[in-house]
């Protein structure tokens, strides 16, 4: 197994996958900011138009929970949405104390073109890889958060 940057990283760093996990997974993440950076936008206005876009209009409380965004953080994301009109918030008819959230048709463009920043990133960070070999590291980390996904559920 060749390591990266074998001559600044210990060895016994080099082969714990858990470090090559992390530092593929900072790496990661600094291309996906700069991508979303470059287009205007931020991740987290991503992850809430493909949540509205796939699962339909949805509470504040609902959406924070099918982006992965935190409680504290989706009422501002969804605030910078909403002045800029990509997504649309009203009262619910059936409980007027909380909001739904839908994505406008202005949304939907700005999420399509969204996705093809997040294509152009996935291609940079996994160019190495063969179709092949990108299909099978996306099976294998699904694979891998799904079992601990399901034991802190277990454990909860």
């Amino acid at each position: 197994m060749e390591v990266p940057h074998a001559d600044s990283t210990p060895a016994r760093l080099g082969g714990l996958t858990s470090w090559l996990l992390t530092q593929a997974a900072e790496h990661a993440g600094r291309l996906v900011a700069d991508g979303f950076a470059r287009a205007g936008a931020r991740g987290y206005h991503y992850r809430v138009l493909a949540a509205l876009d796939e699962f339909g209009p949805a509470s504040q409380a609902t959406l924070g929970r099918r982006s992965g965004i935190h409680v504290s953080d989706i009422v501002a994301t969804v605030n910078e949405l909403a002045t800029t009109e990509l997504v649309g918030r009203a009262p619910d008819p059936v409980d007027r104390r909380r909001n739904v959230i839908t994505i406008t048709p202005l949304g939907g463009e700005r999420l399509a073109r969204l996705d093809g920043h997040v294509r152009g990133v996935q291609d940079a960070l996994l160019a190495p890889l063969s179709e092949d070999e990108r299909a099978e590291l996306r099976r294998l980390l699904g694979r891998l958060l799904s079992h601990h996904e399901a034991k802190s559920k277990r454990d909860a």
